[in-house]
């Protein structure tokens, strides 16, 4: 794993241009890797690692929720957190028209459009957390407390 500051990601700039400190972590590209193994290539318990899951609520409303690699989105729980009669996870093929982001390098930092953000809440456990810092194969890690000013979300439990 390599820290490289010159590459720069879209996230990287908004965190930039918001004074926000973050770490950049860069490691092969591989969208094949599991939360669990990128978590092991960072170097980090997979708790502290997030993954960032696009939803869309009966409304027709889209929902963000970052939660801990391990665990598995409960729609349920999303959806009361959304205020939604119910959710489902959107198409794969719908997330980059929609996000401007692949499968694997979704991160919750500069979406296309800002959508309704929830952090699940053994976030604030953590002292940093890592999320995709907006393509396969590169993390950043900043504290949770920036990224919920920053996306302006907010704690939930959604596991």
């Amino acid at each position: 794993m390599k820290n490289n500051k010159t590459e720069k990601t879209n996230v990287m700039r908004v965190l930039d241009g918001k004074k926000c400190a973050y770490e950049s972590h860069f490691y092969e590209p591989d969208a094949t890797l599991s939360g669990e193994e990128i978590a092991g290539i960072l170097g980090e318990e997979p708790e502290k690692v997030f993954k960032t899951l696009v939803t869309q609520g009966k409304t027709g409303q889209y929902y963000v929720f970052c939660v801990p690699v391990r665990e598995e989105l409960d729609l349920k729980k999303a959806a009361k957190a959304a205020g939604e009669k119910s959710i489902s996870m959107i198409r794969q093929k719908e997330l980059l028209p929609l996000t401007g982001y692949v499968h694997g390098g979704c991160s919750p930092v500069g979406m296309k459009k800002q959508f309704p953000t929830f952090l699940h809440e053994t976030a604030k456990d953590q002292e940093k957390i890592f999320v995709s810092a907006g393509k396969v194969g590169c993390q950043i890690e900043l504290s949770p407390e920036d990224l919920v000013k920053i996306v302006r979300c907010e704690y939930a439990d959604v596991v």
